[in-house]
């Protein structure tokens, strides 16, 4: 561990396995198959409750990925139940891609196509053919590529389209939450796709997905990105003229470092450079604006009201403390490395359950943990906080 931080690796590493032990032990469904669609504050199953693609994708990564770093042949085999799950559950035989979601008995409930959701199952299946060495799990993520070049892509003004009916035609709804916007295209889904796409691109070095990945890095330096304030918008029409005023600190640290790494994968110098100086745009922006007094970040702003949403979300906390770390190694600038160790602080000190085990969804306003918030659910997940343990673990051992 480096010798310029006061964050011990020892520590992160006993975390990142609490998180994965609390998975194995709370969330297999043994009844129904898979996995529990939500588990309660207290970590006990939800009865009845939906099974959404995105928390099924995102445990198959989680411990595809946990496999390949520790090599616990336990953590590959919860990443197979969760393989195999979504492909008997999720896999739309007659139309291609994944459901949406699934209610609790594993039947389709919302047969959507959520762009969004087919990029996380290609993030999990690529993790879980390193881990495998399936060929089967690989064609599948590249059967998964083409769909959404197919459908989603758009050839006039780049980019990729939210969602399509469970037939790939066009929806009037294409929102991904009750809390976004109703409009084409967003940054998140082009965030999430573009992270998938480096993932995929490890195991499969394709020329086409290659120039995806770079169209995707220069979609977020000409029209997601706002140079001025160091901020992605969120939300765009078809030709990207921009559509909200909220900014989402979460996302933008977060982008930071995966901006990096998708550039990185390229390996062209120029383009590397962009997106470095466009990810130290994003991370002084973060630092500046979005820090509570306390050392943690807010969860975003309405720039036309100035309301600020001071919850406190634990997947923002993770994010920021790998962006900042990333911003470190990126600068030399010893404050983003102070500030990474004062969000592992907070985390330790505030969103890790010591009682029940994972991390609370939020902190609220008061400072204390919201007690009513699952500890597992269609968003709430083990894919931040377990990456960004790892994450920091690799990254300070190399410093």
């Amino acid at each position: 561990m480096s010798r310029n931080t006061s964050i011990v690796g020892e520590d992160l590493l006993q975390a990142y396995k609490d998180i994965l032990h609390f998975w194995q032990e709370h969330s297999i469904d043994h009844q129904q198959g898979g996995f529990y669609g939500e588990l309660d504050p207290r970590g006990q199953p939800v009865p009845g409750a939906e099974k959404g693609l995105v928390l099924n994708a995102r445990i198959l990564w989680t411990f595809a990925s946990a496999y390949n770093f520790l090599k616990d042949p336990a953590y590959l085999q919860s990443a197979r139940r969760a393989y195999d799950y979504l492909w008997q559950h999720f896999w739309d035989r007659e139309h291609g891609g994944l459901y949406w979601s699934a209610d609790a008995r594993g039947q389709m409930k919302n047969g959507r196509k959520q762009i969004y959701g087919q990029g996380f199952a290609i993030y999990g299946l690529a993790e879980y053919y390193r881990a495998s060495g399936d060929p089967e799990s690989l064609q599948r993520a590249i059967q998964l590529f083409e769909l959404i070049e197919k459908h989603s892509f758009d050839a006039t003004h780049g980019g990729y389209l939210e969602a399509r009916d469970r037939n790939w035609q066009p929806l009037d709804d294409l929102r991904l939450s009750a809390k976004d916007a109703n409009e084409p295209k967003s940054m998140n889904t082009h965030l999430h796709i573009i992270e998938p796409y480096t993932n995929l691109y490890r195991v499969w070095p394709d020329a086409r997905l290659a120039q995806q990945i770079e169209g995707l890095l220069r979609v977020f330096i000409d029209h997601i990105t706002d140079p001025q304030s160091g901020h992605f918008h969120l939300f765009f029409d078809h030709d990207w003229s921009v559509r909200s005023s909220m900014v989402s600190y979460g996302h933008d640290i977060e982008g930071a470092w995966l901006l990096n790494e998708a550039a990185e994968i390229l390996g062209k110098p120029d383009l590397i450079g962009q997106v470095k100086n466009l990810s130290l745009r994003l991370a002084q922006a973060t630092l500046n604006e979005a820090l509570a007094p306390d050392g943690s970040l807010y969860y975003e702003k309405e720039l036309s009201s100035n309301h600020l949403e001071t919850d406190r979300h634990w997947w923002v906390q993770a994010e920021a403390m790998v962006g900042f770390t990333d911003a470190w190694q990126k600068s030399g600038d010893p404050r983003y490395l102070q500030q990474a160790e004062v969000l592992w602080d907070y985390i330790r000190e505030k969103l890790i359950d010591t009682r029940d085990g994972e991390w609370f969804l939020r902190i609220g306003p008061d400072g204390k943990p919201v007690l009513s918030d699952p500890k597992a659910g269609f968003w709430k997940c083990p894919y931040h906080n377990t990456r960004a343990l790892m994450e920091m673990y690799q990254r300070l051992n190399k410093a």
